[in-house]
């Protein structure tokens, strides 16, 4: 079993940066994948980025490509998001989420809320 903790969440500025971590525990080494992913009032929940264990393959969806950055530290098992230019749109729940070994995200940490206000 795999556990998730997301810390980092906070409110900024138009424009601004943030930084998310996403801590694993548990049975890290059976992690494929780690994803982040993001629910804004009444929105779904949608995909943001990933980033595979066993390489350094990211993924992002065009809302975010060239703005966040995914990143990984195996020796720490944390999953890292870099937000910068970060607009009111960006307003979110952020949640952090592992495949392990099903071939879906089928493990999720509890999120963090993200706020772009001036």
């Amino acid at each position: 079993q795999v556990q998730l903790v997301e810390s980092g969440g906070g409110l900024v500025q138009p424009g601004g940066s943030l930084s998310l971590s996403c801590a694993a525990s548990g049975r890290t080494s059976s992690i494929v994948r780690m994803g982040w992913f993001r629910q804004a009032p009444g929105k779904e929940r949608e995909y943001v980025a990933a980033i595979r264990r066993d390489n350094d393959n990211t993924y992002y969806a065009n809302s975010v490509k060239g703005r966040f950055a995914i990143s990984k530290d195996n020796a720490k098992n944390t999953v890292y998001l870099q937000m910068n230019s970060l607009q009111t749109e960006d307003t979110a729940v952020y949640f952090c989420a592992a495949d392990v070994r099903s071939g879906t995200y089928d493990t999720w940490g509890q999120g963090t809320q993200v706020t772009v206000s001036s």
